[in-house]
């Protein structure tokens, strides 16, 4: 597996992590076992950047890494979040950013993770009603006391990150990055490399979609919340298909998959990407990690490009009331 430095602070991760919120069923039924199978499976072939929230599961996904990674803790980088708050019941309670929630999460996110430091900690959504300065003076706080190592925000607007970073450095910005969602390139990209910040790209495959495997709805695990993802809307999703064409073909021309050209056109956007695609499956963790070594020619990437242009993508990619704090 290839690495890629994150941010200037000396992080190196594989070039390919791996997002764990998907074995909280998120895309449909798992089986803890399995999921833990997968996990070790991914450590072993390199794939050891490991993804996951207090959110995922309410709190059951790093329970679940946390069971994966015993006795193996050294292999690999652990990565959580704070401040998207959950009810008991899984109900989303808007974002916390109050230094005393950020010291508690993380409290609470060692012991379900079974370990005494936090390598990447991101802030998963921005607290629009408490200063910046404030959640970060918390986390700067936590790495003082060998509790996080790295710092990160998810979803952050330039001016935050700015704010933020000059608090305590930003070792890597988590946001939805993809062919079909291309939102961070005007702004978001060129403050991370302005000041340094790795960053790493989630739902790279558009939840799936970019495999070129869900056509319809009903290709979707009944009661699953991509169903909720107005992309997924049936009169939304017979538009985006068209969108797969030029995809396949490239597969094609490089002997690769869909999936494979959508992660290895992300690779090529800079070495300071890193993509972490989600999965229940180990076929899958080891056609993703194969995307590293998948070449594509300037002429390709501009193919894709044209067709996948920022704004062609039907439907906006989460729910309208999940948008509400996203780019503060």
């Amino acid at each position: 597996m290839q690495h890629r430095r994150l941010g200037r602070l000396g992080l190196t991760v594989p070039a390919i992590g791996f997002g764990c919120a998907s074995l909280s069923s998120a895309y449909g039924p798992s089986v803890d076992d399995e999921s833990v199978a997968v996990i070790h499976h991914a450590i072993d072939i390199g794939v050891n950047l490991l993804d996951t929230s207090d959110a995922y599961g309410n709190g059951h996904n790093e329970t679940l890494v946390g069971r994966a990674i015993e006795g193996r803790r050294h292999e690999v980088i652990l990565c959580s979040k704070f401040g998207n708050k959950r009810g008991t019941d899984g109900a989303r309670l808007g974002a916390d950013g109050r230094p005393e929630h950020v010291i508690a999460s993380c409290d609470a996110s060692l012991r379900r993770l079974g370990v005494d430091v936090i390598d990447l900690y991101y802030q998963h959504r921005v607290d629009p009603t408490v200063p910046i300065e404030d959640t970060f003076g918390a986390v700067k706080r936590l790495i003082e006391a060998g509790k996080v190592r790295f710092a990160g925000m998810c979803e952050a607007g330039a001016q935050t990150i700015r704010r933020a970073h000059a608090v305590q450095p930003i070792t890597a910005l988590e946001s939805e990055y993809s062919l079909w969602t291309r939102d961070m390139e005007t702004e978001i990209l060129p403050t991370c490399r302005e000041l340094g910040i790795g960053f790493v790209a989630y739902s790279p495959l558009g939840r799936g979609f970019l495999a070129a495997t869900i056509r319809s709805p009903e290709d979707l695990h009944p009661g699953e919340r991509r169903h909720e993802h107005p992309r997924f809307f049936p009169e939304n999703i017979a538009r985006n298909v068209g969108l797969l064409n030029v995809l396949e073909a490239v597969a094609g021309e490089v002997e690769a998959t869909p999936a494979q050209v959508a992660l290895a056109w992300l690779l090529s956007r800079g070495d300071d990407v890193v993509p972490i695609p989600a999965t229940r499956r180990a076929s899958r963790v080891d056609e993703n990690a194969r995307a590293a070594d998948v070449s594509l020619s300037a002429e390709q990437c501009a193919r894709l490009e044209a067709v996948f242009r920022p704004g062609v993508t039907a439907g906006t990619r989460y729910p309208e009331k999940q948008l509400g704090n996203m780019g503060l």
